[in-house]
């Protein structure tokens, strides 16, 4: 086997992922509204590829062109349309059949040719009293220049403005952050049916009333739009502060070269060369589609039917030990606790954060944030904290990508609000997760840390799935203020043994605990390795895995997204087993076992197994040190491999087959670790 043909490419395994994400818009045992919500998320997804990998990938065709390489990259983003045009197939194929089942639930998505009388004027009245204030016409003229105009994944007509032989453009951006894409109609029956229409499809309806106040106009047409820029920028070292840097890297983006051009099929080719010569892009980088180029929106469909058509609320279950103490601080001097969200709720670091915020005995907070909420109540309580005239640092990611801006605004505040504010160097975000809490206790200072997979962040805290560890032990939080530390002085030597950081030691010690895997095999003692991750393409770690499974170890993966190891070829990995399952939460976390004959080690991380979060990263992973935890955590990794309804084997041809159930009873993982936990509470 080659040295090529040893690894998945990155770009064709993550498009395999997000075929998995359609299967759940297939999948009849899913709520129909949440096989709706499922196309939209897909469509998300699918955008995001192009803003990164994508770009990427066509940065490097034109490294190879003038290196004069043979080109790889031109050859992977050949098979990279390919594969996405088949599955952008599937979707409309899904979209139509979806159309039909919500039509048998009398739900109707109609569009602006099959209006009633009476729909006509309550759109009217729709228009002038809640759209019109958000419209203003761009005219396409030798002037305009789109590619500082157009907003990245934002939804456009560009409309037709014919009088006779004469043929005049515009532009019309549908207002979405002001107004729901969908529009709930009004029945003019006694019928149960209920119609729905997308904003665009009012637009097209009105587009008299936009224009003909200054246009003499025989007909309008109206065709979807949409672009996708790279989401990459470059940094001008020579500025002064990371903010006015990452200012500057927005900026460049909003205006950033697009890689994506998605048009209506139907649009007259006069109008799609004007829009591709504006935007400075050939044929080869346009995508015909149908009335609707963005999907995205579909995430926040509405249901206004039945209560069967989404997934049954899963009630937050309550980490019951918090209620025998009196503060939380106790509780977790009693011992380590163990939290995995959305099954549990995040209302308990909420709390922890808003106790620590008044608690006379708290004398100082160190945070890092790196995705929170447009309304944190995670920062506000640091912000509480330095109010009450505690000592408060927060280390603020400026470069996590899509939330700079938020994290801009959050970092003003914190800095107006006297709070020690500390940014990453600029090539070296800090993706870790963790705060550390100082109490003055006795005469001496005593520290709490959590150590998590996730983010502080309330939204994704009920649909991602996390690990939070909140402990006081000394061997750990120790080294949790040695990272701090590290981010204020990453120059300064530094050495962990209870913790995995990157860029410190992960390689190292992952490389190690491998290779005493490979020993105790060799040796024939009991061997093993257990990885949950979201992505793995780092070849050195996959290359010792190869060397592992070719010694005997049985290797067990759950990988969501990107896998680049091929598992179960002969004499290189015929030991090691991959699935992915993707199910109503997203699975996030990373776990990582280690067999040590019979003794396992269990670290939760924040890290992948890629070279950003090994190499260029802050990352910390954490080794439990409480057998009641490791047992917790091994318990939850064994029912998610037993996971027989929306487990995906990953194979040698990426072909996404769900695991074949046969006549074993049903598991559905998140299911049952909610029922697992929920004993737990109840023992």
């Amino acid at each position: 086997m080659n040295n090529d043909n040893l690894y998945f490419q990155k770009e064709l395994s993550w498009l395999a992922f997000n075929e998995r994400v359609l299967q759940e818009a297939a999948d009849k045992s899913n709520p129909l509204i949440e096989r709706v919500r499922f196309l939209g998320i897909y469509s998300n997804n699918l955008d995001e590829f192009y803003k990164v990998q994508f770009a990427n990938l066509k940065k490097d065709v034109l490294i190879e062109q003038e290196q004069g390489n043979a080109s790889n990259a031109k050859h992977i983003l050949r098979q990279v349309h390919l594969k996405v045009v088949q599955t952008e197939l599937k979707f409309d194929m899904l979209y139509n059949e979806l159309l039909l089942e919500m039509a048998r639930n009398q739900i109707f998505l109609i569009n602006e040719r099959q209006l009633t009388s009476i729909q006509e004027d309550w759109i009217k009245r729709f228009y002038k009293q809640n759209l019109k204030r958000y419209i203003t016409p761009i005219l396409l003229d030798s002037h305009t220049d789109l590619i500082q105009i157009l907003k990245d994944d934002h939804s456009y007509l560009a409309v037709e403005i014919i009088n006779n032989t004469e043929i005049q453009y515009a532009l019309l951006e549908l207002p979405t952050e002001k107004v729901s894409r969908f529009v709930l109609l009004p029945s003019d029956t006694v019928s149960k049916n209920k119609s729905i229409i997308f904003l665009d499809n009012i637009l097209r309806y009105c587009l008299s009333d936009i224009f003909k106040i200054f246009f003499d106009a025989t007909e309008f047409n109206a065709y979807s739009i949409k672009i996708n820029r790279d989401a990459e920028y470059e940094l001008n070292s020579e500025l002064d502060s990371l903010l006015e840097l990452m200012s500057q890297g927005l900026k460049q983006r909003l205006t950033a070269q697009p890689v994506r051009f998605m048009y209506q099929k139907n649009m007259p080719k006069a109008l799609i060369d004007l829009l591709l010569a504006k935007l400075k892009l050939t044929e080869n980088d346009a995508m015909p589609g149908g009335r609707y180029p963005n999907f995205k929106d579909l995430i926040e469909f509405p249901n206004i039917g039945f209560k069967n058509l989404l997934n049954k609320v899963l009630p937050n279950l309550t980490y019951n030990r918090f209620k025998q103490f009196r503060n939380a601080f106790d509780a977790i001097k009693d011992r380590d606790i163990l939290l995995y969200y959305p099954y549990y709720s995040f209302s308990h670091v909420l709390e922890i954060m808003r106790q620590a915020s008044f608690d006379p005995s708290v004398t100082h907070i160190r945070i890092n944030i790196y995705r929170v909420a447009k309304d944190s109540r995670f920062v506000q309580a640091a912000i509480n904290a330095a109010n009450n005239g505690k000592k408060v640092t927060v280390v603020v990611e400026l470069q996590a990508r899509f939330d700079e801006e938020i994290n801009i605004r959050w970092a003003k505040k914190l800095i107006s609000s006297g709070v020690k504010v500390i940014y990453s160097l600029p090539k070296l975000k800090i993706h870790a997760k963790l705060f550390l809490i100082e109490r003055k206790e006795q005469d001496r200072i005593v520290r709490y840390a959590h150590i998590g997979s996730g983010n502080f962040n309330e939204k994704t805290a009920k649909i991602y799935t996390d690990f939070s560890l909140l402990t006081a032990d000394p061997l750990i939080t120790d080294e949790v203020k040695k990272v701090f530390n590290f981010i204020e002085n990453p120059f300064k030597p530094v050495s962990f043994n209870c913790l995995l950081v990157s860029p410190q030691n992960t390689r190292t010690r992952l490389i190690e605990l491998i290779q005493r895997e490979i020993d105790h095999a060799k040796a024939g003692q009991a061997s093993g390795i257990y990885l949950k991750l979201n992505a793995i393409t780092d070849k050195e770690l996959i290359s010792k895995l190869y060397e592992a499974s070719s010694a005997g170890v049985k290797i067990r993966m759950i990988v969501r997204g990107m896998c680049g190891l091929i598992p179960q070829v002969a004499n290189l990995s015929e030991n090691i087993t991959v699935t992915s399952i993707v199910d109503r939460f997203l699975e996030h976390a990373r776990v990582y076992i280690f067999e040590n004959n019979g003794a396992k080690d269990t670290y939760i991380s924040s890290a992948d197994w890629m070279p950003r979060n090994i190499d260029y990263r802050v990352e910390v992973g954490v080794k439990i040190l409480d057998p009641r935890l490791q047992k917790i955590i091994q318990d939850i990794f064994m029912i998610q491999v037993n996971d027989n309804v929306k487990a995906r084997i990953i194979d040698k041809d990426l072909q996404n087959n769900y695991i074949q159930r046969g006549n074993k009873k049903k598991v559905r993982a998140q299911s049952a670790i909610y029922e697992y936990l929920n004993q737990l509470e109840n023992q």
